[in-house]
């Protein structure tokens, strides 16, 4: 039998100006996501979308999960084959497609690893362990849409 994992958090809503969503422009999009013995994020819509822009939105958070899951993966792998890594960096990015009927989808994210690694004599592994990082990668997995990675791998060994 499979392991499952549940995970349970709370969205308060806390743009109510007053009058509740008596019109479109009326409230705030501002809300907070919360968990016990974490701190809070405050997000809102997208300010394409009347949000806050000082505030994390859906579609930001979506990408950072998909950024955050291949790098925690790539970590792990790194660790269990001797590949040193001493610097990760993930400049990830992100295309929304909105609909005529006022929806929208993702159409893609770029993840843009820049690893530093102390072992430049398993740069090829190194390297290779991305495409594994994204096929166990759960986020990944979850999401209907393309997640292409594109990995810069370097060595922190001086040469000379």
């Amino acid at each position: 039998m499979p392991k499952t994992h549940q995970y349970e958090l709370t969205v308060t809503w806390t743009g109510n100006t007053g009058t509740g969503t008596s019109g479109y422009q009326a409230f705030e999009r501002s809300h907070d996501v919360s968990i016990e013995g974490k701190p809070t994020i405050p997000g809102s819509a997208d300010p394409a979308f009347r949000g806050a822009p000082d505030r994390w939105n859906p579609e930001e958070l979506l990408v950072a999960s998909l950024s955050q899951c291949h790098m925690l993966w790539y970590l792990v792998l790194c660790a269990k084959e001797g590949i040193v890594v001493t610097e990760y960096v993930d400049r990830a990015s992100g295309t929304l497609v909105e609909t005529a009927d006022g929806g929208g989808h993702f159409e893609e994210v770029s993840l843009h690893p820049q690893v530093t690694i102390t072992t430049p004599e398993k740069m090829d592994r190194a390297i290779a362990l991305h495409e594994r990082a994204h096929d166990l990668c759960y986020v990944a997995n979850s999401v209907n849409f393309t997640v292409r990675t594109a990995p810069a791998v370097v060595s922190a060994v001086a040469t000379g």
